[in-house]
């Protein structure tokens, strides 16, 4: 079979092998030509470490200039008769042949991280791979529910404005078409459940696990993913269902931070860049933004992909000692933020409609990221290559 690209709505269905590993290829290239991480971390987990942040994460770790060994945990699907399995399936298996080639331990926990089962998988792995304790633990998991302990029910994310209901426009990927949205408010209820499962309630209990089987090594930092923005974004995200749960993981971080004291480490909640990924393309009205945004940016030479991002982050961000602002924040976001893009975003924002946000916005930039996340629109990948059921199901994570 031929793998095409095939969307539904903003959700890729299918992935492509080949160009998962010219894509992690890509990226190894990058870091092992940037600015070199110093004095980084040598035992690392990952929670979500398959695609986005996470996978940028550990690629710049492994390979950009601390050659760190790492654990990842992700929720991902192989190949079968229901189709060719996801992106991430892939980004594990490549991953882990480009580290295992330089000598580096790459361990792939497949799996629901908020499992007893996955815990103690991850807990076995840091026992008998990293003698028992960990430098740094990355928490990047991206998902819309969460399992209530003891419990067949689920927490469920809405990601809704709070208080007064939005009108704005989101962009459906499948059939390149703008489309006017109006969301209502959120419920009391949507606001609790968001924050239960975007907030920071599961990365303080996954330090706590470590702290209390003694996994913590000295030093030891930990971080976690988040996003304020400017004020044209702020109605969808940071006042609303999202930025509340954010507000949670800042707070988090603040607590997770005296935990980690004793042991010499911290705990920081790292402000990234507006970014195409998995997660980001599901907010709505959040797309025209970033089309304003990357048209910005790149015309300023400012723009940074998520590899880039993350190399930056710990090279110049986290190590070898962390920066933070006012609020005790890691800011990977000051180029985003920086007046000359915002002024020239605000301009270009407003003008943006159905008829012209192919041509005004940078829309072929934002699909062919979004497609690259999925092993497509790769220069130098054989599209055209066949591949079996067998072949696919005989490459493991």
């Amino acid at each position: 079979m031929k793998i095409e690209p095939i969307i539904n709505g903003v959700v890729a269905r299918t992935a492509h092998p080949g160009g998962c590993e010219q894509s992690i290829k890509n990226q190894v290239a990058y870091v092992s030509h940037a600015t070199p991480i110093k004095n980084g971390p040598k035992r690392v987990l990952i929670l979500g470490g398959s695609s986005g942040f996470g996978l940028a994460a550990r690629i710049a770790l492994t390979f950009g200039g601390c050659k760190a060994d790492t654990i990842a945990v992700s929720f991902e699907r192989g190949p079968s008769e229901k189709g060719v399995g996801s992106a991430g399936w892939y980004n594990n298996i490549y991953f882990k042949q480009q580290a295992e080639a330089t000598g580096a331990t790459a361990v792939n926990i497949i799996g629901d991280a908020f499992s007893d089962a996955v815990r103690q998988q991850v807990l076995d792995a840091i026992n008998t791979q990293f003698n028992g304790q960990v430098d740094l633990i990355i928490y990047s998991l991206a998902t819309g529910v969460r399992p209530k302990p003891d419990s067949d029910e689920m927490w469920r994310s809405s990601i809704k404005p709070i208080g007064e209901p939005l009108t704005g426009a989101s962009i459906r990927l499948e059939d390149d078409s703008w489309q006017e949205t109006v969301l209502c408010a959120a419920t009391e209820q949507e606001v609790s459940d968001t924050q239960k499962v975007m907030g920071g309630e599961d990365w303080q209990s996954w330090v706590d696990l470590l702290i209390n089987h003694n996994a913590i090594a000295p030093s030891c930092q930990s971080i976690a993913f988040s996003y304020i923005g400017p004020e044209c974004t702020h109605p969808i995200y940071h006042q609303g269902t999202l930025g509340r749960a954010k507000v949670d993981l800042h707070q988090t971080s603040h607590a997770l931070n005296l935990k980690l004291a004793p042991f010499n480490g911290g705990a920081y909640a790292c402000v990234c860049k507006a970014l195409v990924t998995k997660a980001s393309v599901f907010i709505p009205t959040f797309a025209p933004y970033v089309l304003a945004l990357y048209k910005t940016m790149k015309a300023q030479g400012l723009h940074e992909t998520c590899i880039e991002q993350m190399q930056r982050l710990f090279n110049s961000k986290l190590y070898p000692n962390p920066i933070v602002d006012a609020e005790r924040l890691i800011r990977v976001d000051d180029w985003e933020l920086q007046d000359s893009v915002q002024q020239q975003v605000a301009h270009l924002l407003p003008q943006l409609n159905s008829s012209n946000f192919t041509k005004l916005g940078d829309y072929q930039g934002f699909k062919r990221e979004f497609l690259q996340l999925n092993g497509f629109a790769i220069d130098g990948v054989d599209y055209q290559q066949q591949y079996s059921l067998a072949q696919l199901q005989a490459l493991r994570p």
